[in-house]
C-alpha cells in the first residue's frame, strides 16, 4: 500500500522541482496562496468559527 512512509527527502525535492518547472515561480506563489487560503477557510468551517460570529463578540467586549 502506498503511504507517506515511502516518500523521502530526495523524492520530495524531485516532485517540487517538477512542479516548479511546470508552473513557474510566479504561478507557484499564486497557487500556494490559494492553497493556504483554502486550508484556512476549511479550518474555520470545521471549528465552527464564522466572521459573523466574531463581530458581535468583539462588540460586546468593547461595551
Amino acid at each position: 500500500m502506498f503511504g507517506l512512509q515511502g516518500i523521502g527527502l530526495p523524492e520530495l525535492i524531485v516532485v517540487l522541482v517538477i512542479v516548479l518547472i511546470i508552473f513557474g515561480a510566479s504561478r507557484l506563489r499564486d497557487i500556494g496562496g490559494a492553497l493556504g487560503g483554502a486550508i484556512s477557510e476549511f479550518r474555520q468551517s470545521v471549528s465552527g468559527e464564522d466572521e459573523e460570529d466574531k463581530e458581535p463578540a468583539e462588540a460586546n467586549k468593547e461595551a
